[in-house]
């Protein structure tokens, strides 16, 4: 147990430092020429988007979801990953949306952009050049908002999910495209901010929209960091957020916001395995093919501001890779039946439906019945 700890603290040091330095693009980002942008009225800017997106079909579901990836490009040549890069477009591909765009298929259509994703090596250093790189991802996250806003999303509701760096970009979209929008801010079921720190006193009653605080509830913020106790503090001095101007800055001390994903309330209440309702390894499934959950894979609180989580079990919810696979997102999702369960509920307390009640299915043909002679009744 020791020398697992020491290990791991040595490569936390080490193996990241040889890492940054192999990624570093060596040129300033003041005078980086980033690679072309993307254009969202094109299918091909999309990593995912619904077969006919302005024409929702009558078997979809009630809502929307726009998803915002977490980091697929490490850098080295580019502090900008080109959105058609062919390593960062497979693994967004193969693990990122079946892990953790996969959960909220049964809620909404989802519209998941390519954009031009500050690199890994972006998030591993807090020098000036990093922070311009990852606010410049904003600008084609709040393209492909707009376009979707615009010419798919019409009036329905909708769920705005961001990963890791997604979620970064996804809370600075809330405050800015839907916060300052009321019609818009109407139609929002709920913000997923996954792997993300966040502030916490930016969401609350005189800081709307607030933090959830039960799960058939709308409109609300969720929003969680899981880390070890030996990261945790590590996690609080480099976490980043966002000033109104648009630049990013570091928290300075400010409790993170920690929405467990177990129960879809911000408590600091422990969730027991009971409460969740199935991890899952979905790495290289198709599309819309749901994997088999693994039942009360681990339990998890929140403990200042930190989403503290029990280690699984299963060897199919365990890290691999080099260095790099390690410091992104996981292969797998803890939370994806907790997820899927919660995205649903909270469209339909949107939509008024009473909770625990089951919506009809939908029609799927429809019958001829003739001609009818009606009766006037005087």
């Amino acid at each position: 147990m020791g020398l697992s700890l020491v290990l791991g603290l040595a490569w936390m040091v080490w193996g990241v430092d040889v890492l940054r330095a192999s990624l570093d693009p060596r040129v300033p980002f003041q005078t980086y020429d980033p690679p072309g942008r993307p254009y969202y009225d094109q299918p091909r800017a999309w990593a995912l988007i619904p077969k006919a997106p302005d024409k929702p079909r009558i078997d979809d579901p009630a809502a929307d979801v726009f998803f915002i990836h977490p980091t697929t490009y490490d850098g080295g040549d580019h502090w900008n990953a080109p959105f058609r890069d062919s390593k960062a477009t497979r693994l967004t591909r193969e693990v990122m949306l079946p892990n953790y765009a996969g959960p909220f298929a049964k809620a909404g259509r989802v519209f998941a952009p390519h954009y031009r994703q500050a690199s890994l090596y972006a998030q591993l250093t807090l020098r000036e050049d990093a922070r311009e790189a990852r606010a410049f991802a904003y600008d084609d996250v709040r393209d492909a908002f707009r376009q979707w806003k615009a010419k798919y999303g019409g009036q329905r509701p909708f769920i705005l999910v961001g990963v890791e760096q997604g979620g970064l970009l996804a809370a600075r979209l809330l405050a800015e495209e839907i916060a300052a929008d009321p019609a818009l801010m109407k139609r929002m079921a709920a913000a997923y901010f996954i792997e993300t720190v966040v502030p916490a006193d930016a969401y609350g009653p005189t800081h709307p929209p607030a933090a959830c605080t039960a799960r058939y509830q709308a409109g609300c913020v969720l929003a969680w960091k899981s880390a070890g106790a030996v990261e945790r503090g590590r996690i609080k001095e480099r976490s980043l957020g966002w000033t109104p101007s648009g630049t990013l800055v570091n928290l300075a001390g400010r409790m993170p916001l920690c929405v467990n994903p177990l129960t879809g309330t911000a408590t600091t209440e422990e969730a027991l395995e009971r409460a969740n309702l199935g991890a899952a390894n979905a790495s290289g499934l198709a599309w819309g093919e749901r994997p088999p959950l693994i039942a009360r894979a681990v339990h998890a609180r929140c403990d200042e501001g930190i989403l503290k989580v029990s280690r699984p079990k299963s060897g199919a919810l365990r890290r691999s890779g080099g260095w790099a696979d390690r410091l992104r997102m996981p292969p797998y999702n803890l939370f994806y039946g907790d997820l899927e369960a919660d995205s649903q509920a909270r469209v339909a307390a949107l939509l008024g439906v009473p909770e625990g009640a089951k919506a009809a299915p939908p029609i799927s043909q429809s019958i001829s019945v003739g001609t009818v002679p009606t009766h006037r009744i005087d």
